[in-house]
């Protein structure tokens, strides 16, 4: 059999007698109801379980800012009683050299009162 009358045979409808007729045919697939329904559970699934994980990473970085801006008030405060305590301290050294507590005269009862 040559070529040209192979695809001669191809091209016939019916089979003659002793020939092999095998008929390839393309079946597009398709998915079914019940496969697109699992399919669907499953992405929806994996959606969910990826919000999840942004929710719990943005609560985890919530709570680390929230333990830090508590650590800064409080060492904000720390700073301003530092503050406090060292002018408190620098002025009674102020007051002490200062001319004016200098000249100041020291006062010594001269006399007690007795009933």
């Amino acid at each position: 059999m040559t070529y040209s009358s192979s695809l001669a045979v191809s091209r016939q409808r019916y089979a003659r007698r002793n020939q092999n007729v095998v008929s390839f045919r393309t079946r597009e697939r398709t998915l079914g109801p019940i496969s697109n329904t699992i399919i669907l559970v499953v992405l929806a699934c994996l959606l969910g379980l990826l919000y999840l994980t942004q929710v719990t990473k943005t609560n985890t970085y919530g709570d680390t800012m929230f333990a830090l801006q508590q650590q800064q008030t409080q060492l904000e405060t720390q700073h301003q009683n530092l503050e406090v305590a060292s002018a408190q301290l620098q002025s009674l050294n102020r007051v002490q050299n200062s001319p004016v507590a200098k000249n100041l005269v020291a006062v010594t009862p001269s006399a007690t009162l007795t009933n």
